[in-house]
């Protein structure tokens, strides 16, 4: 994902078309329930959550600020140079931070909050970042050298950088020795075996414009990419087969799936501000049930899988907050 600046969406057009209401086939029942204040950036990308320890950590380029996630009260900072995204790993007690302007990892104690090291890659702007648990290996998706690079998470030592056939967004694993990742220059999903680190296939995303934010649903094996053409583009993750796509809001940036519920979301950041709720009714069918209203500019965000909580990072009134979403 790209940073967020305050100011791109203070002079942002507020006047783009809005969603029609006859698409959606029910009320999911949520809406924002909560404003939790942070302070002024200039910028901000990812949020995440480890619900281990009821921890919402969101990136703000020179720091990670970590706040509660049942208070938003903030509990530590972690020094960061740009950065994106945060991935936990749980087995080892560590987080990982991608730093796109030092093209480095911070490595952090999850309990303690305390860096314990920095990596330096060869990728350029590294942006999403993933632990696989299979390999307890790390994976940056790097941006502006169009490639990936592979860390064990153990020795804290890079593995190998491999090509990504086109710029890298978001990705997933499976947990059983597949990443599957966007590549949005190319409107593909890349798939990487972790036995190998390699790439091993790219399959073509039908109908969908540059995509960026992807989900899994493990247990049906299907993969949801969200498109700068209001589009979500499901996808059959053994075959690589179109499955379907269901209309979402305009800019969306992240993509989340929550098992509990049947509804994957999509965090759309213009025409207001909106997020996406998409319902599934089984594997193959999908509707497009809901429209919360959000903020403009509130485009990634962060599922709590237990308490089905949605958090997204947004600059409202000149201030940055935190919208929490739940149930009415």
């Amino acid at each position: 994902m790209k940073f967020v600046s305050r100011l791109y969406w203070a002079a942002a057009v507020l006047g783009t078309l809005s969603f029609q209401t006859s698409v959606f086939a029910q009320d999911s029942k949520l809406e924002v329930i909560q404003h939790w204040a942070v302070g002024e950036p200039s910028k901000w990308d990812y949020a995440a959550i480890d619900t281990s320890r009821h921890h919402l950590f969101v990136t703000k380029g020179d720091n990670v600020e970590v706040l509660d996630s049942s208070t938003g009260k903030l509990i530590g900072e972690i020094p960061s140079h740009g950065a994106h995204g945060v991935a936990f790993a749980q087995d080892l007690k560590l987080g990982f931070i991608s730093n796109g302007q030092a093209n480095t990892v911070t490595v952090f104690d999850l309990d303690t909050l305390k860096v314990k090291q920095e990596i330096n890659i060869q990728g350029q702007n590294p942006d999403a970042i993933l632990y696989e648990p299979k390999s307890q290996r790390v994976y940056t998706f790097n941006g502006k050298s169009s490639d990936i690079t592979a860390i064990d998470a153990i020795t804290l030592k890079v593995l190998a950088t491999f090509a990504a056939n086109g710029r890298p967004e978001f990705a997933v694993s499976d947990d059983a020795g597949k990443i599957f990742f966007n590549i949005e220059d190319k409107s593909k999903l890349g798939v990487i075996d972790v036995a190998t680190n390699k790439l091993i296939t790219t399959w073509s995303l039908k109908g969908c414009e540059e995509p960026s934010g992807l989900a899994i649903d493990k247990a049906h094996q299907r993969l949801f990419s969200v498109c700068q053409n209001k589009t979500m583009v499901i996808t059959n993750a053994k075959t690589g087969q179109f499955v379907a796509n269901a209309v979402i809001g305009e800019h969306p940036d992240a993509a989340a799936f929550d098992p509990k519920t049947a509804n994957v979301y999509s965090s759309n950041g213009a025409a207001g501000g909106t997020l996406t709720v998409v319902h599934q009714n089984d594997a193959d069918h999908y509707a497009t049930v809901d429209q919360v209203v959000t903020a403009q500019s509130a485009r990634t965000m962060a599922l709590d899988s237990e308490s089905g909580t949605i958090y997204l990072p947004a600059a409202v009134n000149g201030k940055f907050e935190v919208l929490v979403v739940g149930s009415k």
